[in-house]
């Protein structure tokens, strides 16, 4: 018979976890139709929500290698989910209960620990290369903050150095390059140029970008321009 009075918290945190990882393995290899498509349904809407979400972050911090990793893993887990739950989980549990070779059930029995390392393996190396398939450029649609300036951009991205100008510009009073958050060049004066070499820029979704900014005297930021290369 428990004493219950004894029981320490830990002891009741502890039980709390092992009953929610044997619910989590229960849930894991349920195997019938509906639960199968229920799971890959479930992980290909979370693979969307981080593959996007993480892109459209990106347009923001643009140097943010824990962004490209967590665009990596909603990006394989788009396929890797369905994968797993439509045909290694059940081929698992399949070959648990009819494999006869000993080689087989002994790389069977940890079937699962295959296929997860293997899919980190694969986030791994897709954030470290980060293909263009995987990397959506939201930049220009988040290009132009702090529409209350009146201001019309001009630049030249053809050339080396890349450089820009302003056409209008009122109530701006000085204009800043920046590159992965670095200031490159600087004009107070209109038509505000400025320019920056092209291997000074820095490593955007879609290639090369840079940023400009309109501030005003007090130096705060009246409007913001990203532009790809």
């Amino acid at each position: 018979m428990t004493d219950a009075s004894r029981t320490t918290p830990r002891t009741r945190l502890g039980g709390t976890v092992r009953q929610a990882w044997r619910d989590f393995l229960s849930v894991y290899y349920a195997n019938t139709p509906v639960w199968r498509w229920l799971k890959s349904g479930a992980l290909v809407f979370l693979g969307l929500f981080l593959w996007m979400g993480g892109n459209v972050l990106s347009a923001y911090w643009i140097d943010a290698t824990a962004l490209r990793y967590a665009i990596a893993y909603g990006f394989v887990l788009i396929a890797w989910g369905p994968l797993t739950h439509v045909f290694v989980v059940p081929t698992v549990i399949r070959l648990r209960r009819t494999a006869e070779s000993p080689a087989v059930r002994r790389i069977v029995r940890h079937g699962s620990k295959i296929n997860f390392a293997t899919f980190l393996v694969i986030v791994a190396v897709a954030g470290t290369l980060a293909p263009g398939v995987m990397l959506l450029d939201f930049s220009s649609g988040f290009g132009a903050d702090g529409g209350d300036v009146t201001a019309e951009l001009v630049c030249d991205t053809d050339g080396d150095p890349v450089t820009c100008e302003l056409e209008t510009s009122e109530g701006v009073d000085h204009v800043v390059l920046l590159a992965g958050g670095d200031e490159i060049d600087r004009s107070d004066e209109p038509p505000y140029a400025v320019s920056a070499p092209r291997e000074s820029l820095s490593d955007g979704p879609s290639g090369k970008q840079f940023e400009i900014e309109l501030r005003d005297a007090d130096g705060e930021t009246l409007r913001r321009f990203v532009r790809t290369v």
